[in-house]
């Protein structure tokens, strides 16, 4: 493989377009496609570790200028309202992904990326070489990123495992104008699901939930959802009554999976949330996607000879020694331990009693600095 190799990348999400810099800067030919138009609103928990921190110094792509809240603390709430406060280990900052992705694909535009918006991958093929269908032409390519997020048509037309099973998930976001301290990201319990508040830049919070689907219809709908469930937990009720909302209407993703994915599939490398996704509650699914993104640069631009078959060999051990574990521990702290009263009471209680518990627990849901 050499410097002109010619790399697609579908999808334009933190991971996507990460490579897209990365890779352009070390001389790839490289076309991201991405079939909205920046900026835009994602359903997400708007946290990142700052595990990411120094690496994105180092790149250049730190929202430094959108002075993002410096969060240090993690506050943990029951379905009754029982809550603890801890502090993390290392903290992370809140940046919207409308503010984050739009500084994102400039810094690549200005670059000399050929981003391609407004423009939606039909179909990719694989016979030595990569075909690429979009809705306006079709295009060839030596490798393929996918960097398609948590669901796409994409992983229909690849027939990945994940996509034939139903997921009962549903994700619902909004900014806010709220009292909610710059410091401090909040987990509160709700019977059915979870719910995330944090700050993020110009003085907004972002406040995203995750609920079941036989919730939501039951409940009838999102508004009744949050009057007669969500505001069972009163820190959930006080959030809900006073703040200021700055959306018409939320955010919504249904048929979210926390499934197992596979890193590579049919030949396409699989980075962020395409890869697999860490469970919301876990707070870190941004800075996977960061940290997938350089990992499978990283074996890109140092070992520019290798076979597709060695590509995709080097990088499916890389991504399961940085992320199976993460991914496993995260998968059963959310089905053991939240969205049932019994099981936020029990974890709200480890937290007060026992703060070497809950500092083990964040410590294995979240990264090391890379």
């Amino acid at each position: 493989m050499i410097s002109g190799t010619r790399i697609i990348i579908a999808g334009g999400g933190l991971a996507g377009l990460i490579a897209a810099i990365r890779l352009n800067r070390a001389g790839f030919s490289c076309v991201l496609v991405e079939r909205k138009t920046y900026p835009f609103h994602r359903v997400c928990g708007e946290y990142i570790s700052n595990e990411t921190r120094e690496f994105l110094k180092r790149e250049g792509l730190y929202p430094e200028s959108f002075h993002p809240p410096q969060i240090k603390t993690l506050q943990l709430s029951s379905v009754s309202g029982k809550s603890s406060v801890n502090e993390l280990d290392l903290g992370g900052f809140g940046v919207s992904r409308y503010i984050f992705d739009q500084h994102l694909v400039e810094i690549a535009i200005r670059e000399g990326v050929d981003v391609r918006v407004a423009t939606e991958i039909e179909s990719i093929r694989y016979d030595k070489q990569f075909i690429v269908r979009t809705t306006i032409e079709e295009l060839q390519a030596d490798v393929v990123i996918g960097a398609f997020g948590k669901r796409s048509k994409l992983d229909v037309q690849l027939s990945r495992k994940f996509i034939k099973e139903r997921s009962p998930y549903v994700g619902v976001k909004y900014h806010a104008k709220t009292d909610h301290p710059d410091n401090l990201i909040a987990l509160h319990n709700f019977r059915g699901g979870y719910c995330g508040v944090s700050n993020v830049e110009a003085g907004k919070t972002n406040i995203c939930y995750l609920t079941h689907r036989d919730q939501l219809k039951k409940s009838g709908s999102i508004e009744a959802l949050e009057k007669n469930i969500l505001s069972e937990n009163p820190h959930l009720n006080k959030l809900f009554s006073q703040a200021d909302f700055l959306f018409e209407k939320p955010e919504v993703i249904n048929e979210i999976s926390f499934e197992t994915k596979e890193p590579v599939w049919n030949h396409v490398l699989m980075v962020g949330d395409a890869a697999g996704m860490i469970t919301p509650l876990c707070g870190n699914g941004m800075a996977m996607a960061i940290h997938s993104a350089k990992i499978l640069t990283d074996i890109l631009i140092e070992n520019r000879g290798l076979s597709q078959p060695e590509r995709e060999k080097l990088y499916t051990a890389a991504w399961r020694k940085a992320f199976s574990k993460r991914l496993w521990i995260g998968r059963q702290i959310q089905n053991k331990l939240f969205g049932t009263e019994w099981g936020s009471n029990i974890a709200v209680n480890l937290a007060v009693h026992s703060k070497l518990v809950t500092n083990s627990l964040i410590k294995l849901t979240h990264g090391k600095p890379f």
